[in-house]
């Protein structure tokens, strides 16, 4: 049985140590964080045996130190495989309009927005959307017809065809 008064005491003695040498490790406040967390998570699981040992402190940075280890070994394999693939191709930014669909399909009420989504841009029928929103069919075809009386609308100067041809989520 795990005691959880002597992990408390426990983690509020040494946990701003950890947090130091977990730094010291991996060279990033947000890493160290992270290892630290899995480390004390792991010492938690353990605790009932672990409460017992002569050098909890020692073991739990024993845990640091591996877990560190470990996510520079990934991290290296990435780096590997990068080298090996390149970098990715920059992604070009939205064009102006879909920034604009964007913001506009935020001002809708969301039932609206998803029916338009699944519609247009799954290009699921009204039966499927109903199906999967669990709502009748006429109130899909509501929500689809509200929609798009709004978003044209808010988007006056956009063409109907540019609105269905823009690839929003």
């Amino acid at each position: 049985m795990r005691d959880a008064t002597s992990f408390d005491e426990f983690y509020r003695s040494t946990s701003r140590r950890m947090l130091r040498y977990g730094y010291a490790v991996a060279g990033d406040h947000t890493e160290a964080q992270d290892l630290v967390q899995e480390a004390y998570a792991r010492a938690w699981r353990q605790w009932a045996g672990l409460a017992a040992h002569p050098a909890p402190e020692a073991w739990l940075r024993l845990v640091v130190a591996r877990l560190a280890t470990d996510r520079w070994r990934r991290l290296q394999g990435w780096r590997a495989a990068l080298s090996r693939s390149g970098p990715p191709e920059p992604v070009p930014p939205p064009n102006e309009d879909a920034v604009l669909l964007a913001g506009a399909l935020r001002r809708l009420p969301a039932a609206q927005r998803q029916a338009l989504a699944l519609h247009y841009l799954l290009d699921m029928s009204v039966q499927d959307i109903a199906r999967e929103t669990r709502v009748p069919a006429g109130t899909v075809k509501s929500w689809l017809s509200r929609g798009r009386a709004r978003l044209a609308t808010l988007l006056p100067d956009l063409p109907a065809e540019e609105l269905e041809a823009n690839d929003v989520a």
